[in-house]
């Protein structure tokens, strides 16, 4: 056999083979039931027995389209790009499990124009804003997120042993969730001491995934629709 002919066939069977073992792996993380292996990191604390599809869905159009779409933003023929692939996840599918009707902070709040300075910073009408899924945490957003909208907290008559604004001066801030529950989603009663308060350190437990600090009940559960089950966010 000639040398050529030699090489020629060694580049044939390394293109079917690498080809092979290629097509082989995206089989296995398309696979029904593998999904979790193609993402970017552990889902959020409540929702380990979510599929992706609970969230994810296809964006609009074919392939081609949209990388026709993407192409033309790229290069200004049009005014934004599209999805690819799959749609952006945002608030409708969080609300698909967690509407509340009595949210306190409901994100809708956030589009009031007196919240524009914080909304281009910190993007608080998004959900996913302060809870970043796949990141292993109930809550990616830090634990003194409330100094951005409440920087006067100064009040008539504070029923805080430890005034509001001492606390501010003190830039205590980590403090504020001891005593108010963001979403106002926990059956509990507001405490007159700062030592009756949920510690800063239970609060970041909390965040990161331990059990609520309070001692209220949960208002309104999470919905366990198709068994897309999941904790209170």
């Amino acid at each position: 056999m000639e040398p050529g002919h030699r090489i020629r066939r060694r580049r044939r069977i390394g293109w079917l083979l690498g080809s092979t073992l290629a097509l082989a792996a995206v089989a296995a993380i398309l696979w029904p039931g593998l999904q979790h292996w193609r993402a970017p990191g552990p889902m959020n604390v409540g929702h380990e027995q979510l599929e992706c599809g609970s969230c994810h869905r296809p964006a609009p159009g074919t392939v081609r389209q949209q990388l026709q779409a993407n192409t033309r933003a790229l290069f200004g023929v049009r005014a934004a790009g599209v999805d690819f692939g799959m749609r952006r996840v945002g608030n409708a599918e969080c609300r698909g499990c967690h509407d509340r009707p009595d949210d306190r902070h409901p994100s809708f709040r956030f589009l009031e124009p007196r919240f524009a300075e914080v909304r281009a910073s910190l993007g608080p009408h998004e959900c996913t804003s302060c809870h970043r899924e796949h990141s292993g945490r109930r809550v990616t957003a830090p634990v003194d997120l409330c100094r951005h909208c409440h920087d006067d907290v100064r009040l008539e008559h504070d029923p805080l042993s430890t005034p509001h604004v001492e606390l501010a001066r003190a830039d205590a801030w980590a403090t504020c969730l001891g005593c108010h529950d963001f979403h106002g989603n926990h059956a509990m009663a507001v405490p007159t001491e700062l030592d009756a308060a949920a510690p800063p350190e239970s609060i970041e437990a909390y965040l990161a995934g331990e059990a609520a600090p309070w001692p209220g009940d949960i208002r309104h559960p999470a919905l366990d629709a198709d068994a897309r089950g999941g904790d209170e966010p």
